[in-house]
């Protein structure tokens, strides 16, 4: 009967299932992403065949992991070690992949038997010298997406390498990049000679424990273990996987309150079924498993397409992208199993209150009943046209659909507002350096990637505009003991671009191995001046504090700039530059001069900088794309809404249609209550985003990394995004009315 019920309303059963299904598709997809992700670290280590690796400690990724390359000698004379081997492994920019893997390994290294040639030669072999250019062997999954093959050049960065072999591995990740000789890998990157970490093979295992203390010993700064250990150390992995689960119920959540809206629409239209059913016998609890059931079985229907959907997705996001190592293989049974348990649950929550109020109706009430949203009387307004006349008759599924919209506009309003705080507290800080000018590193997918080398700065600081250029570093730690992370800024003690941090306890920097420390990290570590802090192996001394009205910048420290080199692993190098001019007036003549000279640089002015940040245009990317599968599944929950209106009121419309209502007035009369709904949803999706947002507010620790920015034009987008849901869902019903003929709505029952 459950089956026969759900294949009366076709239409009806299918978009609800159709709702489900994109959230489901969004947590086996996006979650494929996040696993890939930790899987191929944890490949990667693995299958070095490597005992042992070293690794700098309370690395917030293993890109950001940097330790001297000239430890290897040291190590490589201990007497438990057979063999060693250096390995970087960062991001870059290729061919228009803004985010592809790097790897780069010495010259006969043990560890490059890893990477099985498929086609072409091995990266050190004699015959791969012979070609121009410097080699590099590509992933099999990349070879695909930048559609290369050996003997053929490919840019990575800003340089230019000969594709000299391709290797498949099997793991999604590292087939998904490309391999280097370590020195090339090292000046892509921006790190001379320094490495991620040390795979050490032991002459025998036994001898493991002995040279964990042995090492731990002579190089305390430094972090030994399992390739396990390292594995599960990786913060970017986990913040990844938490960006993953708040898109992925978004999606979930307006697919749920969809399900529970078509639940309920369906009972209210049963309503004369299910009071025959109560008067030939059937008992309260049988009503209730039989709309229960329909709704599970909607669920499970929903989970399954949803399924074939996420890996439908993975299957072209694998075909046209190497982002995090993409792949039908990084696919799991675990990932299907929580998102059939979610489906479950989303069942249980959403068809419980449409069973329970089914089973509540009383056998001669049910089979009085005429039709109309809530099975009472009409309950009118004391103002407002037919429009919010019908919805209010049906304020249950009017307030449903509300809420499906407000959520919608609302997460997405949230998530712009946060986005925007972030650059413009960027501005504020840029702003703060009194610089005209701002440098990068030219063709980079992200800031956080860029390493300009003080070389470069120092010809620029000789041009006659220039009265003084300044570097700094930002980066990142793990420290469980402050929430997650510590952010480190690196500034020269005597250089114009520190004067903008605000020291209101103890003394500036003045040496390397000392720290400043924002207020609200200081209070979080519970930490005084002239205490000690370890941040990735190194001990600095607070000398300061200093107060910052950039919240973030108070959630970490500054250090001096040869410290942070040091610590970051790029030595002479820098994240970013700020330049200040003897006459302001030709800031915009020296960007064009800067850019046209050192095309390694990518100069802007400093009220531009924020704007043309590769970061921000990810971020809009990131953003657009939640909007459209938002708009997707909000859409379809507001179409199902406005059809379950038509069908209720086929008898009205007919009624309608008899008395000379044209089929344009009927449409315009759908269309109308549509949009209303996005209006409202739209309105109310504001009061949703800033109460999303004082949450996040007080948040421990987040809150206070977090700031929003309102302007005018988000809330215009909001209720651009709630009036295209309005739109999107009433076209097809408002169609459907139209071609209602009037004789037959009038036998409606």
């Amino acid at each position: 009967m459950i089956y026969k019920n759900l294949m009366r309303r076709k239409i009806r059963t299918i978009l609800t299932m159709a709702g489900i299904a994109i959230g489901v598709a969004a947590i086996v997809s996006l979650s494929a992403l996040a696993d890939g992700f930790q899987m191929g670290y944890t490949a990667l280590l693995r299958g070095s065949k490597a005992d042992l690796v070293i690794s700098q400690p309370d690395s917030f990724d293993l890109s950001m992991s940097s330790i001297d390359e000239s430890l290897q000698l040291e190590l490589a004379v201990m007497p438990e070690v057979e063999q060693i081997s250096g390995m970087i492994q960062g991001y870059s920019e290729a061919e228009g992949q803004p985010y592809f893997f790097v790897f780069g390994y010495p010259e006969g290294s043990f560890v490059l038997e890893r990477y099985p040639i498929i086609s072409g030669s091995e990266l050190s072999k004699g015959d791969a010298k012979s070609l121009r250019g410097r080699p590099l062997i590509l992933g099999s999954a990349a070879a695909e997406v930048l559609k290369k093959t050996v003997g053929e050049s490919v840019r990575v960065g800003g340089a230019i390498f000969r594709v000299v072999g391709i290797y498949e591995t099997g793991d999604a990740m590292e087939d998904s990049g490309a391999v280097l000789l370590l020195e090339d890998a090292q000046a892509l990157l921006g790190k001379p000679r320094q490495v991620s970490l040390f795979y050490i093979k032991l002459k025998d295992t036994e001898l493991r424990e002995r040279l964990i203390q042995r090492v731990r010993k002579r190089f305390p700064d430094l972090m030994i273990g399992g390739v396990n250990e390292l594995a599960e150390q990786s913060s970017l992995a986990d913040f990844f996987e938490g960006y993953v689960w708040v898109i992925s119920s978004l999606a979930i959540i307006i697919g749920g309150v969809g399900m529970m809206n078509s639940q309920l629409m369906s009972v209210f239209e049963r309503t004369r079924e299910i009071g025959v059913l109560r008067a030939m016998g059937w008992r309260k609890h049988k009503i209730l498993w039989m709309i229960f059931g329909e709704a599970l079985a909607v669920c499970i229907g929903g989970g399954v397409f949803g399924s074939f959907l996420g890996v439908f997705l993975i299957y072209l996001l694998s075909t046209s992208t190497t982002f995090f190592g993409v792949s039908l293989s990084t696919l799991r049974s675990d990932q299907f199993l929580t998102a059939f348990v979610v489906v479950f649950v989303l069942g249980l929550t959403g068809g419980l209150y449409p069973a329970w109020r089914a089973s509540r109706l009383q056998p001669i009430e049910a089979l009085r009943y005429e039709g109309g949203g809530s099975g009472g009387k009409i309950r009118r307004l004391p103002f407002g046209g037919m429009t919010v006349q019908s919805l209010w008759q049906r304020s249950t599924r009017t307030l449903l659909t509300l809420f499906a919209i407000s959520l919608t506009v609302g997460g997405i309003m949230a998530m712009e507002a946060v986005i925007r705080g972030a650059f413009k507290e960027m501005d504020t800080m840029i702003l703060g350096t009194g610089s005209e000018i701002m440098l990068r590193q030219a063709n980079i997918s992200d800031t956080g990637f860029s390493a300009i080398d003080e070389q470069i700065l120092s010809r620029i600081a000789s041009l006659p505009e220039v009265q003084a250029v300044s570097g700094l570093i930002f980066s990142a730690v793990t420290m469980p003991e402050a929430g997650g992370f510590f952010l480190i800024q690196g500034y020269a003690p005597n250089e114009f671009i520190i004067r903008r941090i605000k020291v209101v306890e103890g003394s500036p920097l003045a040496t390397n191995h000392q720290i400043l420390m924002g207020r609200m990290m200081m209070d979080v570590l519970g930490k005084k001046i002239g205490d000690t802090i370890e941040l990735s192996g190194s001990r600095f001394r607070i000398v300061g504090v200093y107060e910052s009205k950039i919240s973030w910048e108070e959630l970490g420290g500054v250090i001096t700039l040869r410290d942070a080199q040091t610590l970051t692993g790029r030595p002479r190098k820098v994240t970013m530059a700020a330049v200040k001019l003897r006459n302001p007036e030709l800031a915009e003549a020296l960007v064009e001069k800067i850019n046209l000279q050192f095309p390694d640089v990518h100069a802007t002015l400093s009220s531009d900088f924020s704007n043309q940040m590769p970061d921000r245009r990810s971020s809009e990317v990131m953003l657009n794309a939640i909007s459209f599968l938002a708009i997707f599944v909000g859409g379809i929950g507001v179409l199902n809404t406005m059809l379950m209106a038509v069908f209720e009121r086929t008898r009205e419309i007919g009624v309608l249609r008899a008395l000379g209502w044209r089929k344009r007035r009927v449409l315009g009369m759908i269309l109308k209550e549509a949009l209303a709904l996005g209006w409202m949803g739209g309105c109310v999706g504001i009061f949703v985003a800033f109460l999303l947002a004082y949450g996040l507010s007080k948040a421990p620790l987040v809150g206070g990394f977090l700031t929003t920015v309102w302007e005018w034009d988000i809330f215009a987008r909001s209720i651009a995004v709630a009036l295209t849901l309005g739109l999107i869902g009433g076209i097809y019903p408002a169609y459907r009315a139209t071609r209602l003929q009037p004789v037959e709505a009038l036998r409606y029952e």
